[in-house]
């Protein structure tokens, strides 16, 4: 009867106990974290209460999740580097040395011995950029600069550029930047990038020996010691493939 009797006193009715209860309700939400829902209870003037649930999620709140997520991204990155180690290189057997090495003896051995045969002739088929084929060759079968088109359109191509710059300009530094020039935009227009064929017009104009081969030039020794080549770098894919070691 007591409690009835207080509830009935002016200001202390449900609707004051329930107005009471939402303030301080409020009041702890303002200190709670900004994420956290807030459950807050209106008195209406029927003195019933309603709770309503308020998701109040801020600026502030959304910034710090942000960096906390941004943190935890660098962190993650950093500890991937940490564990990354090189690769190791591939090792390299015994017999990807020797079948390439071999090879380019027996293409100078072959070569060679041609020059004997037509040293008559005042010429040779042992020349500096026939060297470098047998490194592309041998070494790097699968390259561009490795490719039969590549390499017989540049050869035959720049030897011509050659003997042409020869007959324009005469020996000296004017003929061997034209021949340079020349040959890089051939290759390029064509799409024969073969590097030791650059190198051809060079020795055709500073070498007197092959003069009087003229625009036989473009075919010997160039084409004619990479037809040779060729041959034996079918030997020495063949051994390194079929015989490992």
């Amino acid at each position: 009867d007591k409690t009835m009797a207080l509830l009935k006193l002016p200001g202390i009715g449900c609707s004051s106990i329930l107005a009471g209860a939402g303030s301080r309700c409020l009041a702890a939400a303002s200190h709670a974290p900004s994420s956290s829902p807030v459950f807050l209870l209106h008195a209406n003037g029927g003195g019933g209460g309603q709770a309503h649930l308020l998701s109040r999620k801020t600026t502030t709140g959304d910034a710090m999740r942000t960096r906390r997520r941004d943190l935890h991204v660098v962190a993650t990155a950093a500890a991937s580097a940490a564990n990354v180690t090189p690769a190791s290189p591939r090792g390299v057997s015994a017999s990807d040395v020797l079948w390439p090495s071999a090879g380019a003896f027996l293409a100078m051995a072959v070569l060679g011995r041609i020059d004997q045969m037509m040293a008559f002739k005042g010429v040779s088929l042992t020349i500096a950029p026939l060297g470098a084929v047998c490194a592309v060759l041998f070494t790097a079968p699968d390259s561009p600069p490795a490719k039969k088109y590549n390499m017989f359109v540049a050869q035959i191509g720049c030897a011509a550029i050659g003997v042409l710059a020869l007959s324009l300009f005469g020996p000296g530094w004017l003929a061997r930047g034209a021949a340079l020039s020349a040959s890089i935009a051939f290759m390029t227009i064509t799409g024969s990038s073969h590097p030791p064929a650059a190198s051809l017009p060079l020795l055709f104009i500073d070498g007197p020996k092959f003069h009087h081969l003229q625009l036989w030039y473009a075919l010997f020794p160039g084409a004619a010691g990479c037809a040779i080549l060729c041959l034996i770098q079918e030997v020495v894919v063949y051994l390194k493939k079929n015989c490992k070691f």
